[in-house]
């Protein structure tokens, strides 16, 4: 009987450790934040709003991406190569119902979904393409950054009738 009763007390206080280092902000309103900065860094991406899009990643980031490996790049990098290989080429949107977002105690929050790639005026040349995403996201002195981005999975989807 003691035995139970010391694990019941242990659980007890490990329950109540936990729960006093639970983030601040709910997970409701994470998802929000975090959801709302998807939004603002790919309608930056999707208007080549060069100097907003940079504004969301850290001066020095980590790009994964399954065709290209791994790419240490400057935010400058970033931008330039969005400039050169996106802008007017490609729009970005997140698919429905794909978005996750959790947590990263002490650090910020990790976001995972869905995107698309659409080629405007190219359609008929270019099927659509399709790729997960991870990003790590920041939260230092109340602002947001990206600091690391894991792109996979591309793959194009088929061409409609």
């Amino acid at each position: 009987m003691k035995t139970l009763w010391f694990l019941s007390l242990i659980l007890f206080f490990t329950g109540s450790v936990n729960a006093q280092s639970a983030p601040t902000a709910s997970q409701d309103e994470l998802f929000r934040t975090i959801a709302s900065l998807d939004g603002e860094v790919f309608d930056a991406f999707n208007r080549c709003d060069l100097e907003k899009f940079g504004s969301f990643f850290t001066e020095e980031l980590e790009f994964y991406h399954d065709n290209g490996g791994l790419t240490n790049k400057t935010r400058q990098s970033l931008v330039e190569s969005v400039k050169e290989n996106i802008c007017g080429k490609a729009y970005r949107v997140l698919v429905p119902g794909t978005l996750e977002v959790y947590p990263m105690h002490g650090y910020g929050a990790v976001e995972i979904g869905v995107h698309r790639f659409y080629h405007p005026g190219r359609d008929r040349e270019e099927s659509v393409g399709e790729a997960k995403f991870v990003h790590l996201w920041q939260e230092k002195d109340g602002a947001w950054k990206i600091t690391r981005v894991i792109s996979y999975d591309h793959h194009a989807l088929p061409k409609g009738p």
